[in-house]
């Protein structure tokens, strides 16, 4: 017969001993559910959206319109009226020459003009009088007839008169030297005092228009070729003649204002295979300046439907063959070959190979293999580009 246990201590133990083991028997039974939990995965759903196309391209920013300026009358420069740097308009008075020369030869044309005036209208008086007497014979017919001559000729001495009256006020004006066209004005070469010569090959300064700016950017003949074979087919849809560019800075900023760019006089340079494309740029702040370098963005045209997908979603076996993993409809990871376009932004354009509500593994590939269950939970494209950034 067995003795009953009702040892204190006996007891403590036994009671200690049945928490460990129960403690155990829950470890191990969590540590088997947690084993058979199915992996999540982040997923991009793709959608079907017009997306517009575009291409960067490397250009240069130049002045639409430049104007060197230059007498065009010879004299001593009395006084420069603008502000080196400044933004002057069509008109403006930039330079003011010594005019006292000039305002005498006016003067002097003017006083000529009224000669020819007074002398054409007593050859006149004369012609009429003599013609009144040619009909009664008091004079000869001759007399008559060189009297008329006489008118016409002094008519044609009043329209000389006039000319010479023209050409002196255009070299009175030409001493005031003014701005053909709106734009920023240059540092000038020239100071009062110094004597200039009409014509000369030495520009006082230069205007240069720099609002609306001009950007010349270069793109490949093939490349063009390709965009208007695209066009064509119907695979790019074109905004009418609008054609909007957007700039990037040499710092990388966007650039406020977009532009508009031009095909007229598009030409393909034969050393380079390259065609010059132009555009037209607002620059009011004139944060633009000609010979500065910029990146421009120019809109090709949209695609209907593109099926866009997170760079971060796709991979590429040795072969090169582009592979994007999917959750099926039945949960499971499956593997899909793609056949790509071009990048859009952080995104890749699919011709083929996926469609519409596809689920694109795009975080947590590791976690998970070829016929796994996974737990889709989606995220935006956005989203995957930051997570790819941070590891």
């Amino acid at each position: 017969m067995h003795t009953p246990i009702s040892h204190p201590r006996i007891r403590i133990t036994l009671a200690t001993l049945a928490c460990v083991a129960l403690a155990a028997c829950g470890d191990k039974q969590d540590t088997t559910v947690t084993a058979t939990e199915t992996p999540q995965v982040g997923v991009f759903i793709v959608t079907a959206s017009e997306t517009p196309i575009t291409t960067e391209l490397a250009g240069r920013a130049s002045a639409r319109a430049i104007a060197e300026i230059r007498p065009q009358v010879g004299g001593i420069l009395e006084k420069r009226l603008f502000t080196e740097g400044a933004l002057v308009k069509a008109g403006q008075v930039l330079y003011q020459i010594d005019a006292s020369s000039y305002e005498a030869a006016y003067a002097s044309a003017k006083a000529a003009v009224t000669k020819a005036e007074a002398t054409l209208k007593s050859s006149e008086v004369t012609a009429r009088r003599n013609e009144g007497l040619a009909r009664i014979d008091a004079i000869s017919q001759q007399t008559a007839e060189d009297s008329q001559a006489a008118v016409e000729e002094n008519r044609a001495a009043l329209d000389v008169a006039k000319a010479a009256l023209e050409t002196a006020r255009i070299d009175l004006e030409h001493t005031r030297i003014t701005s053909p066209i709106n734009g920023r004005v240059d540092i000038s070469v020239a100071i009062p005092g110094a004597l200039l010569t009409a014509n000369q090959s030495t520009a006082l300064t230069t205007v240069r228009q720099l609002d609306p700016l001009v950007v010349d950017v270069k793109q490949s003949s093939v490349e063009l070729l390709r965009l208007r074979q695209e066009l064509k087919a119907g695979k790019l849809r074109a905004r009418g003649q609008e054609v909007p560019v957007k700039l990037i800075l040499e710092d990388g900023s966007e650039y406020a204002h977009e532009g508009r760019l031009q095909f007229d006089g598009v030409s393909v340079d034969e050393s380079t295979g390259m065609v010059t494309l132009r555009a037209l740029v607002p620059n009011p702040e004139g944060v633009l300046l000609p010979g500065m370098y910029v990146r421009a963005q120019v809109w090709e045209g949209s695609i209907q439907d593109a099926l866009l997908v997170p760079q971060e979603g796709i991979t590429r076996r040795p072969s090169g063959d582009a592979i994007a993993m999917v959750v099926g409809d039945d949960g499971r990871i499956a593997e899909r070959r793609l056949s790509l376009g071009r990048t859009v932004g952080n995104q890749w354009l699919v011709n083929a190979g996926l469609k519409p509500g596809d689920k694109v593994v795009v975080e947590g590939l590791k976690k998970v293999a070829l016929g796994d269950l996974a737990t889709a939970v989606p995220v935006s494209s956005d989203a995957a580009a930051s997570s790819a950034a941070a590891h």
